[in-house]
């Protein structure tokens, strides 16, 4: 029997989901919260995103439950002092931070200056060791194709492992085709890079629209949790909402309406 896809977006949906919290009002309580929410009845996330100085909470809480802890860098503006971001990625992994979500200098880019973007991303990558980086173009900004293809290309030649659209704190956010042309340019450099759009996404079909388009163009078995991640926190409860009522569903005897 063939599984129903919204059932099927769901469940890989919620293996590749990054859960966030980056509120400006985020504490200690909120990402322990944050953190029981990321191992649920149909499996864990992939991972949990919260603000540097929370990391060490986040690895206590998620000890042994096989989720990853992810912070953020230069987040949300892509600015920051480069001294200060390879302090501050070094010492999140230290503290436990598998992987970094970095926002690149976007607005370099936008300025001419597009050497700024594969140098960030290099000496970050080396600050972050064997923890996974995740480079953050802010796609919506960007705007033009031309580039959105430019700074994933530039994040991937600096070695990046990941390229995730967007911030999630700008108006426009992860849009299909600003994820058609970062799927291109990783399909382009060998297709070992993930995808990671962020923000936007809120119901299953949000999902599946991601999802099939990593099937489209990337091939069915492409989008794991190693290589697709969906930056969002709201959509776990549709997730969830799926795949209960599709398992509740499911158990009805045919003769049962």
């Amino acid at each position: 029997m063939t599984e129903d896809p919204l059932r099927n977006t769901a469940r890989r949906g919620l293996a590749s989901l990054d859960l966030t919290d980056l509120d400006e009002d985020s504490s200690e309580q909120s990402v322990r919260e944050l953190c029981a929410r990321a191992v649920t009845p149909h499996g864990p996330v992939a991972a949990v995103c919260v603000w540097p100085q929370f990391v060490p909470v986040a690895v206590n809480a998620l000890r042994r439950s096989g989720v990853r802890v992810c912070t953020v860098m230069s987040y949300p503006e892509g600015d920051h002092p480069t001294a200060e971001v390879l302090d501050m990625t070094a010492k999140a992994v230290a503290d436990g931070a598998q992987e970094i979500d970095l926002v690149i200098p976007y607005k370099g880019l936008m300025e001419g200056h597009p050497n700024l973007v594969q140098a960030c991303v290099s000496r970050v990558k080396e600050a972050a060791g064997s923890a996974r980086l995740k480079a953050i173009l802010e796609s919506g900004v960007l705007g033009e194709a031309e580039l959105i293809r430019t700074a994933a290309e530039l994040s991937i030649e600096g070695g990046a492992d990941f390229i995730k659209t967007s911030t999630g704190k700008v108006p426009v956010n992860a849009t299909p085709e600003a994820a058609r042309v970062i799927l291109e340019v990783i399909k382009a450099k060998g297709g070992t890079v993930g995808l990671k759009p962020s923000g936007g996404i809120h119901t299953t079909a949000d999902a599946k629209v991601y999802l099939d388009l990593c099937d489209e163009v990337m091939g069915p078995d492409w989008a794991t949790p190693s290589t697709f991640r969906i930056g969002a926190s709201s959509v776990l409860d549709a997730f969830l909402d799926t795949l209960d009522e599709t398992t509740s569903l499911s158990s009805v005897s045919p003769g049962a309406y």
